[in-house]
């Protein structure tokens, strides 16, 4: 379903306009569908990045009958779906398996909670996601990949170099038969990069890219958030992966001018905690510099939506969401077709 309008040419891509903008709906699990899109409509938005869980897309009862329900509904309150999203599930393909990973999966993937048995579950929804993408007619699907070695960051006990390339080979192993299954399918992945995935800065989503062989299924979604209180360049990224930006979250965060008790490690303090040093903020208000974010999209000619992926602690959701819109409405614009001082030239 594409919702995009009109068309310029940016950086020899013909660049869509305008964006798409859509509402990620993770934060809104506990919604009912119905409900959230009545809401998504009221605020003016263009339409959804569905997560898969059970008021969304409830991949337990996948079937064609079931995603006709899921569109008429969209079409219903005018909304357009783009991309669907699975984090929690695709988090524990690579991750080490612990307790924490049985509160954020479906009983039917912790089973008895074997590491491996769960990963190689995970492994299978995230393949049953892309047909559900296929079943839905979009071709993105959004998720996480965990990481073998993310507990391996800080280099304390000493551990030999190669256990580093081990743990994207095993991350890349895992993740093939996956993207494999998607390119057949003729759909892509997007990574978000994120701290606990294989791929959380410029350095170790390259690495990663290349440990894959490059696949043609792989890409990211860029959320400019993950990278901004890291200290990452996050408008290098979209230059340094240009033809891999699959989709796109606006997520804000702010982080401190000066030194707080909690550093960029959080101080094991809960999101909001006024001690940290960085915290997710509504779109707009927080440190990432947006403008300059659609500046380097338009360059790199990406005309996919722009979905907002709200997290505030401070904030009412709804309110936020609202806002949010708002700000990233006026914030995008069209790329020129021509130079501002063309017209200065006498034929």
């Amino acid at each position: 379903m594409d919702g995009t309008q009109g068309s310029l040419i940016s950086n020899g891509k013909e660049c869509k306009m305008s964006r798409p903008v859509t509402l990620f709906t993770a934060q809104f699990s506990d919604m009912p569908f119905d409900d959230l899109c009545k809401m998504a409509q009221k605020f003016g938005y263009d339409g959804l990045e569905l997560a898969c869980n059970e008021n969304h897309v409830n991949l337990e009862r996948l079937s064609p009958e079931y995603c006709e329900e899921i569109l008429a509904t969209l079409r219903k309150y005018d909304l357009q779906l783009y991309t669907i999203s699975n984090h929690s599930v695709s988090q524990c393909v690579c991750d080490p398996i612990d307790f924490r990973h049985k509160g954020i999966l479906p009983a039917h993937i912790w089973g008895d909670g074997d590491p491996e048995g769960v990963r190689q579950r995970a492994a299978e929804e995230m393949i049953k996601t892309g047909k559900a993408a296929a079943m839905l007619g979009v071709n993105t699907v959004v998720g996480f990949t965990g990481s073998p070695i993310w507990h391996m960051l800080y280099a304390f006990p000493p551990f030999p170099a190669e256990t580093i390339t081990e743990g994207f080979k095993d991350a890349a192993r895992r993740m093939k038969p996956i993207l494999d299954s998607y390119q057949e399918m003729g759909i892509r992945f997007a990574l978000e990069v994120h701290p606990t995935e294989i791929a959380f800065d410029i350095s170790s989503a390259e690495t990663f890219l290349a440990a894959l062989d490059y696949h043609p299924a792989f890409g990211f979604n860029f959320d400019p958030s993950h990278m901004g209180y890291q200290g990452v360049d996050y408008l290098a990224f979209i230059r340094t992966f240009a033809d891999r930006i699959f989709h796109v979250h606006c997520k804000d965060v702010w982080w401190s001018d000066k030194p707080t008790k909690a550093g960029v490690f959080g101080g094991h303090l809960t999101f909001g905690h006024q001690e940290r040093y960085w915290d997710f903020r509504s779109v707009g208000r927080g440190r990432i510099n947006f403008e300059e974010i659609i500046r380097e999209l338009n360059r790199i000619g990406y005309n996919g939506p722009l979905s907002v992926e709200w997290e505030d602690s401070g904030m009412n959701r709804e309110s936020g969401a609202a806002e949010s819109l708002r700000y990233v409405k006026q914030i995008d614009f069209e790329p020129s077709a021509i130079a501002f001082d063309a017209a200065f030239v006498k034929e």
